[in-house]
């Protein structure tokens, strides 16, 4: 049996309290429900249109320091009570750990502020094929593309149930809405592609699709008859799609599970300046509309807006009360939970602050370097900062964009590419993760 609860916050309430009569020292339940659809559309015909609706729990229980997690998507009374009852004995059952554990209560979410996180509008099934059309019309259009690989729109709503033992019981809603198009421009060998999207908690903020399409195609357009580069050390500058997986990397680096195992190359890092001066990186779950926010963490923490670098200085780690327990610090409010596993910690919607200095200005002091646009590859070393990543752009001649370049390799090591990262002013939030084009200086191109 599937059927949901009347009462979820209550039916949490339930699971615990069966739990501890069955002999959990403590417990925590998580249950979430959503409902997601997507539709494809290619050279104006709609080839997919998918609909799904979920529900699924997921039980941890304690015994002692010993924990266990179950999960299942069947709510008849049978199966909880044998769900319960698998939980506990599994806890009992495995080793102990000595960080597990729920929040105290002093470290709960008291104040739950509004983030606006939840949009319950839902387009047709005509209404987003309009909308992939127009998108996909509006990138085929543009002179020079020859082909499609689609566009693609979706969106997806979900309510999540928090409740434990130590008191917590809350929930929140979230929705999320992206359209995006990728298209194809030349023949034969000299075909290039590229894309556009946009990505929104809200329908109504989605940008217009005939603007992401035609962005898409000209996008695509000026990668055209691409040249190869020579090998060179010079400064490079990343376009702000791909300058966010900088952000990236630097948040998997102070992860607190990455620095409780030492296993990072910012470990011991904490209070030393990691980054230039001047350079503020930003971690903000209270963010409205933000599409990683959350007014409490996957534990029922408070979460708080934080300066992750201030002024170009580490001044935290990424912590659940697992990870926070075996540093000795206090949780940071970075648990996320699903169903299937134990929390672990996450950063939220995470930017970089803005510089002073253009785009133009950014890109016109420079004589010779390399604009990048896209990145392959995953040759990142977390351990030991070495990077090195597959890329494709366009070459800067005389602080100009000059001709577009591809299969080159761009290295360096993240400890001095942070050092050496300068921003421009163009910051958008277009994503969970954002940050304005940035230029880095003193890293290798390696091509022909």
């Amino acid at each position: 049996m599937t059927t949901l609860p009347e009462d979820p916050r209550q039916f949490l309430d339930d699971m615990l309290a069966a739990a501890k009569s069955k002999g959990a020292d403590a417990a925590d339940a998580i249950l979430v429900e959503g409902t997601s659809a997507s539709l494809s559309c290619r050279l104006g015909e709609p080839e997919d249109l998918e609909r799904s609706e979920s529900h699924d729990l997921g039980l941890r229980v304690l015994v002692g320091q010993r924990q266990a997690v179950v999960s299942s998507a069947d709510f008849s009374k049978q199966a909880l009570n044998d769900l319960v009852e698998r939980a506990v004995a599994m806890a009992r059952a495995v080793p102990e750990d000595k960080y597990a554990g729920l929040a105290d209560p002093d470290q709960l979410a008291t104040d739950i502020p509004d983030l606006d996180e939840f949009d319950p509008s839902e387009p047709t099934a005509e209404q987003m094929i309009e909308m992939a059309r127009a998108c996909e019309d509006a990138a085929r259009a543009v002179d020079g593309i020859t082909n499609s690989e689609g566009a693609e729109l979706g969106f997806g709503k979900s309510t999540v149930y928090l409740a434990a033992t130590n008191g917590f019981n809350g929930y929140r809603q979230g929705s999320r809405f992206s359209i995006g198009v990728s298209v194809v421009a030349g023949e034969g060998t000299k075909m290039e592609r590229d894309y556009d999207f946009s990505s929104t908690v809200w329908l109504s903020d989605l940008d217009n699709p005939e603007e992401i399409g035609r962005k898409a195609g000209e996008n695509t357009v000026r990668r055209l008859n691409p040249r190869k580069a020579g090998s060179a050390q010079l400064p490079i500058v990343y376009d702000p799609r791909v300058a966010s997986s900088l952000l990236g990397h630097f948040c998997g680096a102070i992860n607190g599970q990455s620095v409780a195992r030492g296993t990072t190359f910012l470990a011991n890092k904490m209070g030393e300046k990691v980054f230039a001066d001047g350079i503020t990186v930003i971690d903000d779950p209270l963010k409205k509309r933000g599409l990683r926010s959350k007014p409490f963490d996957g534990e029922g923490v408070q979460t708080k807006t934080r300066n992750l670098i201030d002024d170009g200085i580490l001044t935290t780690w990424i912590l659940d009360l697992a990870t926070s327990r075996q540093l000795g610090l206090e949780t940071t409010g970075h648990a996320a939970r699903g169903t299937g596993g134990p929390p672990s910690p996450s950063v939220t919607n995470v930017h970089l602050a803005p510089g002073s200095v253009s785009k133009k200005d950014l890109i016109g002091a420079i004589d010779n370097g390399f604009y990048v646009t896209e990145l392959i590859g995953m040759g990142v070393n977390n351990v030991t900062g070495d990077y090195s990543r597959g890329a494709g752009g366009f070459w800067i001649e005389n602080g100009e964009i000059a001709y577009p370049v591809n299969e080159v390799t761009i290295a360096g090591n993240l400890r001095d590419m942070f050092l050496n990262l300068t921003p421009a002013d163009d910051l958008e939030f277009k994503r969970a993760t954002n940050a304005p084009t940035v230029r880095v200086d003193g890293m290798t191109i390696a091509g022909v």
